[in-house]
């Protein structure tokens, strides 16, 4: 998977992160849930419902996918592209 380019501003685009990321690298939910010490339904629940992750369990998400979670600031552009974010 190509490093990500664009900022992540709504939990639906971590959700479609998080879950294509999985496919990518091979990994089946439940594969992924015994690596983050999860249920497999939860580890569904949460691929379609990123805002209800802790801060935690994204970033033992991140480990177990081989992702690094960076924040900085919003640039101009990005503000004024998204009026309106799900969080």
């Amino acid at each position: 998977m190509p490093p990500m380019s664009d900022p992540l501003l709504t939990a639906s685009q971590l959700s479609s992160l998080l879950q294509a990321t999985r496919k990518a690298r091979g990994l089946t939910q439940a594969a992924l849930a015994n690596r983050i010490g999860l249920s497999q339904s939860r580890v569904s629940h949460l691929e379609l419902n990123a805002q209800d992750l802790s801060v935690g369990q994204l970033l033992a998400w991140c480990a177990a996918l081989g992702l690094e979670l960076t924040l900085g600031t919003r640039g101009s552009a990005a503000v004024s592209a998204t009026s309106k974010t799900d969080w």
